[in-house]
C-alpha cells in the first residue's frame, strides 16, 4: 500500500511517499521544507510567519514527492495536535487531493506519527525491513511541544500516563539556549556544549522527581538557570578575540564554564525523564520502551534509557533514526498506514484542523 504522508504541524512543510506493508516499509521519495532561517531571527516560531511560508512550500514540495509516481492508495495527513496556522494548510490540500485523485484519506495525530517513526529505518536494497512493535509499549514522547508518556497496548489504543504540567523538554531547552545567546534552535547546540561539560558543577533542581505519578515539570528547572545566570552575570566575560561563531566556547562562570552550565541542565532533565520512564516500567511491564519526538535525538538521553532498558531483559528499547527524530511526513504515512489497513479512514469533507487533538482519554 503507497501512503502519501503531509506533515505542517508546525514550521517544517513536509511530504513523503511510503510504501507499506505488515512485512517491509519503504520510504520511495520525501522532502521537507525548514523554516528555520525565517524565524531563527524571532527565537522561536512565529504561528502567522509559519502558516504563511507553509503555504508558499506546500505545493512545490509535493510537487517534487510525486514526479513519477501515480497517485497513492491513501492520503495520511497530520490534522492535530499543533500550530492551527499550519495545521489548515496540511489539511486542506489533502482534502483537495483526495477529491481530485478520488483517495481516502486518513485523519492522522501527530504524536502517533512520533510513535511509528520508530518502523522507519534506512532503505536496503533489497529491503529487509520487518516493523515490529511488541506490546503493551511504553512511549517517551519529548518534542519542542510535548513530553509525556504514553502506555500503547495495541495498535491506535493509547493510555496516557503522565506528562510535564507546564514546559516541554524541547521548549526548555531552547529557552535556556536563548539565554546563552545562542541561534534558534538552541536545544542541539545546548546538548553539543554539554558534552564537554560536568553534569555535576551545578546543583539544579529535579522538579517532581520523587511525586507518586508519573507528571513532570520543567518551569521551575527554567528559572533555577535563569536565576542563577542572574546572579552570576558579573562573573560572565567572553574573549573578545573570538569571532562570534565561537564566542560560546570562551565562556566562563567563574569557574564554571558554559559546557558545565549546559550539562548540569541537560543531567537535570535526563534524571526527571528516567526515573518517571523507570517507575512506569516497573508498574507496566512494557515489552517496548518507545522514544521519539525531537529530544529522541539527544544523545545522553538515548544512552540513558539504553542503559535503563538492558535492566529490564523482556522489553526492547525502540527509537527513531536520527533524520526520523524530528516532525516528518514518512512518520504520518507510517501510522496512517496501520489505520488505512482497518479502513479506518475519514470522509474529506469531515476533516477538520483541531490544534488541540489528543488520541488519548483525558486524564
Amino acid at each position: 500500500m503507497k501512503i502519501l504522508g503531509i506533515e505542517s504541524s508546525c514550521d517544517d512543510t513536509s511530504v513523503a511517499l511510503v510504501e507499506a506493508s505488515d512485512a517491509r516499509v519503504v520510504v520511495l521519495a520525501e522532502k521537507t521544507a525548514s523554516q528555520i532561517e525565517v524565524h531563527k531571527k524571532y527565537g522561536g516560531v512565529v504561528p502567522e510567519i509559519a502558516g504563511r511560508k507553509h503555504a508558499e512550500n506546500m505545493l512545490p514540495v509535493l510537487e517534487e514527492v510525486m514526479n513519477g509516481y501515480e497517485p497513492p492508495d491513501a492520503i495520511a495527513v497530520t490534522s492535530g495536535p499543533g500550530l492551527l496556522t499550519g495545521l489548515l494548510v496540511g489539511v486542506e490540500v489533502a482534502k483537495a487531493l483526495s477529491y481530485l485523485w478520488n483517495v481516502p484519506m486518513v485523519r492522522t495525530n501527530h504524536i502517533e506519527g512520533h510513535i511509528y517513526s520508530i518502523l522507519l529505518q534506512e532503505n536496503e536494497k533489497p529491503v529487509i525491513n520487518t516493523p515490529t512493535i511488541h506490546f503493551p509499549a511504553l512511549c517517551l514522547i519529548v518534542s519542542g511541544g510535548h513530553t509525556e508518556l504514553v502506555l500503547m497496548t495495541d495498535h491506535g489504543v493509547y493510555e496516557k500516563l503522565g506528562g510535564t504540567r507546564d514546559d516541554a523538554v524541547g521548549e526548555c531547552f531552547d529557552k535556556i539556549a536563548k539565554l546563552l545567546g545562542l541561534d534558534y534552535p538552541g536545544g542541539p547546540k545546548v546538548s553539543q556544549l554539554a558534552e564537554q561539560g560536568n553534569t555535576t558543577a551545578i546543583a539544579f533542581p529535579r522538579p517532581m522527581i520523587t511525586s507518586p505519578d508519573f507528571d513532570m515539570s520543567f518551569s521551575g528547572l527554567k528559572t533555577a538557570a535563569l536565576y542563577w545566570l542572574q546572579d552570576n552575570s558579573d562573573l560572565l566575560y567572553r574573549d573578545s578575540s573570538t569571532s562570534d561563531d565561537s564566542a560560546q566556547d570562551d565562556i566562563k562562570i567563574n569557574t564554571v564554564t558554559i559546557h558545565d552550565f549546559c550539562a548540569s541542565f541537560e543531567q537535570a532533565i535526563v534524571d526527571v525523564l528516567v526515573k518517571k520512564t523507570k517507575k512506569a516500567m516497573e508498574m507496566y511491564h512494557p515489552k517496548t520502551l518507545i522514544l521519539s519526538g525531537g529530544v529522541s535525538a539527544n544523545p545522553k538521553l538515548r544512552e540513558a534509557l539504553s542503559q535503563l532498558t538492558a535492566a529490564f531483559p523482556d522489553c526492547q528499547f525502540r527509537r527513531p533514526l536520527p533524520q526520523y527524530c524530528m516532525d516528518n511526513a514518512a512518520m504520518i504515512a507510517m501510522a496512517g498506514y496501520y489505520h488505512a489497513k482497518n479502513n479506518d479512514y475519514t470522509d474529506w469533507k469531515t476533516v477538520l484542523a483541531d490544534p488541540q487533538w489528543h488520541i488519548y482519554p483525558t486524564l
